[in-house]
Order: structure tokens, then C-alpha cells, then sequence
């Protein structure tokens, strides 16, 4: 398990650096809200990661040990998800990038700010479908299922919360390179590529036995 943890992160590192409405959030609580009020974000992106990690341990650990069929059901549906996705992000290669939202009001409570980072990830469709479809592809077929997805899951968190952690810190100079059109056109190529990539092996994977 531990052998796999490191091509595993750097996976989750890919997902975190794409500009999207995780950076977004980020990036409009440090501007406005501070960066008090960002961490508390972020503490809240990160929960739900583990979140939805649990969610997919708990609930594939009985499926797929019941039947192979429903690891297919999904595996497909989750390829044509990833697929579907990889070309939508391409065809926001052809428009312009404009600057983040940064004009509407941030949270600054801590309770508030929480929900919001945690709200913001439990309504990400890509997180839902990275938890269910693709990390559980990464757990050793001789390692547990359930707490290999944990695992993996709370390696996501902690990858992502360390580099909203470097934007909070870098916040001004982060936003003004992550707004560059150029800058927005390479990490969007990157992303499709990468969500391939991920289609691609989740594809090719076997049921676990």
C-alpha cells in the first residue's frame, strides 16, 4: 500500500492545481475574508474529500464484494463520465479565461467559512466521481478495499489542503499567475489530459477477486 502512495499523490495534486471552483473559493475567501477565514475553507474542502472517501469505502466495499457486474456498471459509467468531462474541459481551451470571481462576498465566520469549503467539495461532481470510480483502481488487490480508499482518501485531503495552503500564503501573486489566460489554457490542457489518462486506466482495471 505505501508503494502506491506516492503515484497517488502526485494524481491528487493534478486534480488540486487545475483552476475550478475549489481554487476559486480559495482564492475569493484569502482576497476578501483573509486568511483566517481561508483556512477555515480549506479545512472544509479537505473534510469533504474524507467525506466522500468514507462514503465510497463503505458503500463499495459491499457492492463489489457481491458482484463483479456492478464493479463493470461502474467502471463504464465512470469511464463515460471521465470521457465526457475530458472533452468539455478541451472546448474551454477555444474561449477566453477572464479573472476568478472575486466581486461576491466571502465568508469570514469560521463556522460559515467551514461550511462553505466543505459545501463547495461535497457539490463537486469530480470529487464524487474521483472517490467512487478512480481511487478505489489505486487500492492493492491485497490490501482491504474499504480502508484502502480511506487511506487514499485522506492522502487527497491532506495533498489538496497543502497546496491551498501554498495559494493562501502566496495569495496575491497566485491570483495574479493563476488568472493569466495562458496560464488557465496550459493547467485546462494539463487537466483533459490528465482526465484521460485517468478514463483510460479505469478502463483497463479488473475487478477485484
Amino acid at each position: 500500500m505505501l508503494q502506491i502512495i506516492p503515484a497517488f499523490a502526485l494524481t491528487a495534486l493534478l486534480l488540486a492545481v487545475v483552476p475550478g471552483q475549489g481554487v476559486a473559493m480559495v482564492l475569493r475567501q484569502s482576497l476578501i475574508g483573509g486568511k483566517r477565514a481561508a483556512f477555515y475553507s480549506v479545512f472544509g474542502n479537505s473534510s469533504g474529500l474524507i467525506i466522500w472517501g468514507a462514503l465510497s469505502a463503505v458503500g463499495l466495499s459491499a457492492i463489489f464484494a457481491k458482484s463483479h457486474t456492478a464493479f463493470n456498471i461502474l467502471k463504464y459509467l465512470g469511464v463515460l463520465f471521465l470521457l465526457g468531462l475530458a472533452v468539455q474541459t478541451l472546448i474551454q481551451l477555444r474561449k477566453e479565461f477572464g479573472k476568478f470571481d472575486v466581486e461576491t462576498g466571502a465568508k469570514t465566520d469560521a463556522v460559515a467559512a467551514f461550511r462553505l469549503g466543505l459545501f463547495t467539495n461535497l457539490t463537486n461532481v469530480k470529487a464524487a466521481v474521483f472517490a467512487v470510480a478512480f481511487i478505489p483502481q489505486f487500492v492493492p488487490h491485497h490490501f482491504s478495499l474499504g480502508w484502502g480508499i480511506f487511506i487514499l482518501s485522506c492522502v487527497q485531503a491532506t495533498v489538496s489542503f497543502g497546496w491551498y495552503t501554498t495559494l493562501i500564503l502566496a495569495v496575491d501573486r497566485a491570483a495574479v499567475f493563476l488568472a493569466r489566460p495562458k496560464v488557465r489554457r496550459v493547467l485546462t490542457g494539463i487537466s483533459a489530459a490528465g482526465i484521460v489518462l485517468l478514463a483510460v486506466g479505469l478502463l483497463f482495471s479488473h475487478p477485484r477477486s
